[in-house]
């Protein structure tokens, strides 16, 4: 039998490494992605934030990257030279004239940078707006919905957690659906501990779409008292366009858009991007040389091709949409007619690539759901990593689950129909026991 020998330092790390030894949401999803079958089981792989392989985008990609490897210079460049802070200069002047054309504002390269994924965007730019100034004040980034994206929880390096987050108001929809909106009355921005505001568009984990008369009074908001608002744009406008509802592209300069390429079929060459005045872009261009010497070359220049001929826009409107609404038209019809006579709602599926379901009342909640749904491989993602910021208890958030519905259809069908069995008979026996 072998085992394995583990070595232990007899150190002490500093507090910066709390940030990186204590329980993270963010880490556990990672981890998640390389999750083992049960012994003699399947795995029902719903939990990370892997998109699908379309073929068609694949091919597209094959086809450039076999340009560049067969274009000597090209591909010497690519793999062979760091590029500049900034980012791939080529590739920002034409996303910069793309964009220019959608938002209708005149931007150029030097409003553009190019980072090594989003996540590595959002760490430079929480701790630029929040934590402590030199005026002696202590700023927040506002999350004007709750629950946000899990991976925001672990981006402060300051001495306290700078996140503060606004409870979502939830409308019901027929007897199985839910809608999150922006609570307008409760949520205020104040212009001495407000620092930027962020929110994603679609939102991860619930699939909601921040409607344009929300954006509109939230950006207004952060106008009037000078803070950025910062648009979390990985699965929304204008790439990869995944998106079902109706909703306009935004941008103004008080805007800080993070964009990527991940959900356009590119999660492992980690290129995330930021549209925003220069004095921002200039900011990330200097982190990139102070963390990281420079960010990458290869997601730019297989995308760059698609940029020149319209073929990204046409990829994103006739095939990548298509396909996520596909799935998840099964996945959805699935999820609803397992939990029929179960108190179970799932919030309406306007974006992103998830189902974001609410499991009222739930015995042990959905923490107790994912271990026990886990240990029969099916793999999701308690929902209680996305509440972040909150400054009270709030039950609901210990009663939502997210899927992924993206990976093989069939599997998901499955994996859906094992984790409502599941929960069906967590509420069983909870009836049984009274």
């Amino acid at each position: 039998m072998s085992t394995t020998q583990r070595y232990l330092l007899n150190v002490k790390f500093s507090t910066y490494a709390q940030h990186y030894s204590s329980e993270s949401g963010i880490v556990q999803l990672m981890q998640d992605l390389t999750i083992a079958a049960p012994p003699g089981g399947q795995l029902y792989p719903m939990g990370g934030g892997n998109p699908a392989h379309i073929p068609e985008v694949e091919d597209a990609l094959r086809q450039i990257a076999s340009e560049v490897v067969d274009d000597t210079k090209r591909f010497a460049q690519m793999v062979g030279d760091y590029d500049a802070p900034q980012g791939h200069e080529r590739f920002r002047a034409a996303l910069a004239e793309r964009l220019s054309g959608l938002f209708k504002k005149p931007l150029s390269a030097s409003n553009i940078a190019i980072t090594n994924g989003s996540q590595a965007s959002f760490e430079v730019l929480f701790n630029a707006f929040a934590g402590a100034f030199s005026d002696g004040s202590w700023r927040h980034i506002e999350l004007p919905i709750a629950p946000e994206y899990v991976g925001y929880n672990d981006m402060g390096r300051q001495a306290r957690p700078i996140l503060r987050s606004t409870p979502a108001r939830i409308d019901l929809i027929g007897d199985q659906q839910f809608k999150y909106g922006i609570d307008l009355e409760r949520f205020e921005l104040s212009i001495k501990t407000s620092g930027a505001v962020c929110l994603s568009r679609p939102t991860n984990p619930s699939g909601n779409v921040v409607t344009d008369a929300e954006l509109t009074h939230v950006a207004q908001q952060c106008a009037a008292t000078n803070v950025p608002l910062i648009i979390d744009g990985a699965y929304g406008l204008p790439f990869p366009g995944m998106i079902y509802t109706q909703a306009s592209p935004f941008w103004d300069d008080n805007t800080i858009l993070c964009l990527s390429l991940s959900k356009l079929g590119l999660p492992g060459v980690r290129t995330g991007i930021i549209v925003a005045a220069t004095e921002v872009t200039e900011l990330i261009r200097n982190a990139n040389a102070i963390n990281g010497l420079a960010p990458t070359r290869v997601g730019p220049e297989l995308v760059l091709p698609l940029l020149g001929n319209n073929r990204l826009d046409e990829l994103c409107e006739t095939v990548i949409r298509p396909h996520y609404l596909s799935k998840q038209s099964l996945a959805l019809n699935t999820l609803l007619e397992a939990a029929k006579g179960l108190p179970i709602r799932v919030h309406r599926p306007d974006g992103a690539m998830f189902l974001w379901v609410w499991f009222e009342n739930l015995p042990g909640g959905t923490q107790k759901l994912y271990e026990l749904a886990a240990a029969e491989g099916v793999v999701t993602v308690a929902g209680h990593h996305f509440f972040q910021g909150l400054t009270r208890h709030w039950q609901h958030a210990n009663e939502c689950l997210r899927v992924n519905y993206a990976g093989d259809p069939n599997t998901v069908e499955m994996g859906i129909k094992r984790l409502i069995n599941l929960a069906r008979r967590l509420y069983d026996q909870d009836s049984s026991s009274v």
